[in-house]
């Protein structure tokens, strides 16, 4: 450990809002006296900063920011220190990096396409924000093992305003995943092709565990350890997330969990069995990742993560919500008679032309229970949307926008009504087709009901 003299040099990194590459200021140096008092503030149950210690660089810390931007504190008597991909292709140079600059990427190299050549899924997530020149890792050590993917978590708050901030902590600390991902928001970012390796795993030994599998996906989800990110998630309100798993199964990620369950606290994760990640594909937890010794995520619900297929009897609707999906054997009059009804009524609400020909896993509404239907908020009039406008109904307005691939946000969206918002929404307009002066950011009333706004209680 470095002992400092107390004085410490100041910076701020700032993800530009077009490309998505850090920005280094240096704002100078202060006294220890000022870095305590950034310790109590960050510290504070209420404070919006957030403080994480530089795992690389001796005494260093950093400060998330709800505004997007990291704080980058770093003793002058330090070290100057060299973040080194942990896994670098023989031929790449080391990755330097100081308070001046991030850390670069693991190679000069070209970005790869959306679908490589003789990939079984997509390099890119739709709707992914892709961060900095998308090159942290390159190709797999060992491409015909099975693929994977390892959750991790942030230790950090949840929520879009701690979204880019973070990114910015995994650029400047030469962390960065293949994603991350917020659960509260639905923010999906990319920091590399999903095809290429990641390099959020310590190496166990020679074995670069970063570049293990056919693909090694890699996810930091915004939250801590100790309070699992599943907790009262819904992953039918979260197209973003079933987007992410949709592009793991695409690669072959089996639906399991090999190792088990992550383990519910640091004590319990002990058990990091080789033969098991080396030989098995599917979910892990960082956890359980030889060679490395963190206990994120936590005790996640793994029937959440991944969770059901799509069009499998698991998707079964609840009882009461006016839906019975037919099974092998059933007939349409055995059906009306065990819900109280005729085989006539049921032919006609769902436009059976023969009542003897139904399949299995087809959907039929019942009378007299009507299906539930997501309410959605009805479009306010143009002129809600003006300058100093400040309303809930914005911010529920934002976050579908963000879930569309159409946020313009550098942090939020929040409840006041911005330029970042109006711009947001001309995305929206010119994804439905709009053009020129439709496509304006000023909500109408086709586009805003395409939209789907949540009701808000």
């Amino acid at each position: 450990m470095t002992t400092s003299t107390g004085a410490y040099h100041v910076a701020v990194d700032h993800l530009d809002p077009d490309t998505l590459t850090p920005t280094t200021t240096y704002l100078g140096t202060c006294d220890q006296a000022h870095v305590d008092e950034v310790r109590a503030i960050a510290a504070l149950d209420t404070s919006p900063h957030h403080l994480l210690d530089h795992p690389r660089q001796p005494g260093a810390f950093l400060v998330l920011r709800a505004d997007g931007d990291l704080d980058v504190y770093v003793p002058v008597d330090a070290p100057d220190y060299t973040v080194r991909t942990p896994d670098p292709d023989p031929q790449d140079p080391a990755a330097g990096g100081s308070i001046d600059t991030p850390a670069p990427g693991a190679a000069d190299r070209p970005v790869e396409p959306d679908r490589p050549r003789g990939a079984a899924g997509p390099a890119y997530i739709a709707g992914a924000v892709r961060f900095g020149a998308q090159r942290i890792g390159g190709a797999m050590d060992t491409p015909t093992a099975p693929p994977r993917a390892v959750w991790h978590t942030t230790e950090s708050p949840a929520g879009s305003a701690y979204f880019y901030s973070i990114a910015a902590y995994l650029i400047r600390v030469g962390a960065e995943p293949q994603v991350i991902y917020d659960p509260e928001s639905d923010r999906l970012g990319q920091f590399g092709p999903l095809t290429s390796s990641g390099r959020a795993l310590r190496n166990d030994g020679a074995r670069r565990t970063n570049r293990e599998g056919r693909v090694c996906i890699q996810v930091e989800v915004l939250g801590r350890a100790r309070s699992p990110w599943t907790n009262g998630f819904d992953p039918a309100a979260k197209p973003n997330y079933r987007k992410l798993i949709a592009a793991m199964r695409a690669h072959g990620i089996p639906d399991t969990w090999p190792a088990g369950p992550p383990p519910a606290t640091a004590a319990a994760a002990t058990r990091r069995d080789r033969t098991t990640w080396q030989t098995k594909g599917g979910h892990y937890g960082h956890s359980q990742v030889p060679g490395n010794d963190h206990w994120d995520p936590g005790a996640i619900d793994t029937s959440l993560v991944p969770g059901p297929r799509p069009g499998t009897g698991d998707d079964t609707p609840a009882a009461g919500s006016g839906v019975y999906v037919v099974k092998k054997g059933d007939t349409l009059s055995a059906i009306a008679v065990r819900h109280s009804t005729t085989t006539a009524a049921l032919a006609k609400l769902n436009d059976i032309k023969d009542p003897d020909r139904i399949r299995a896993g087809q959907r039929l509404r019942l009378p007299g229970v009507a299906a539930a239907k997501p309410q959605y908020e009805p479009f306010p009039g143009a002129a809600f949307f003006h300058t100093g406008r400040r309303s809930p109904l914005v911010t529920a307005m934002g976050r579908r926008l963000v879930a569309e691939g159409c946020g313009r946000y550098n942090h939020g969206p929040g409840p006041q009504w911005t330029n970042a918002d109006r711009a947001s929404y001309a995305a929206w307009q010119r994804k439905l087709g709009y053009s020129g002066t439709d496509a304006d950011g000023i909500p109408g009333k086709a586009s805003w009901d395409a939209l789907k706004v949540p009701k808000q209680l």
